[in-house]
């Protein structure tokens, strides 16, 4: 366990409670916005993933598939967040 980003003000976490790299699979979700397509070529906006990183797969979002109810989460990851985007 360690402190998320050495912030000694956050808690010590497992690494299956960070997005790191040292994850044991590195494969990542996330939700981008599509905006155009260009042969084989996606243009996409607010993809979480750092330039150059392979995408294996992509799917549509659905309402049914998306977390039911309401999303708890720690308040050093909201401070986290704050200014990502």
């Amino acid at each position: 366990m360690r402190a998320t980003l050495g912030r000694k003000d956050w808690p010590l976490v497992g690494i299956l409670a960070q997005r790191g790299k040292g994850r044991p699979n590195r494969v990542g979700v996330t939700i981008c916005r599509l905006e155009k397509v260009d042969g084989l070529k996606l243009h996409v906006r607010r993809l979480d993933a750092i330039d150059g990183t392979p995408v294996i797969d992509i799917k549509p979002v659905m309402k049914g598939f998306l977390p039911r109810g309401e999303i708890r989460e720690p308040g050093w990851a909201t401070e986290l967040m704050r200014n990502y985007w």
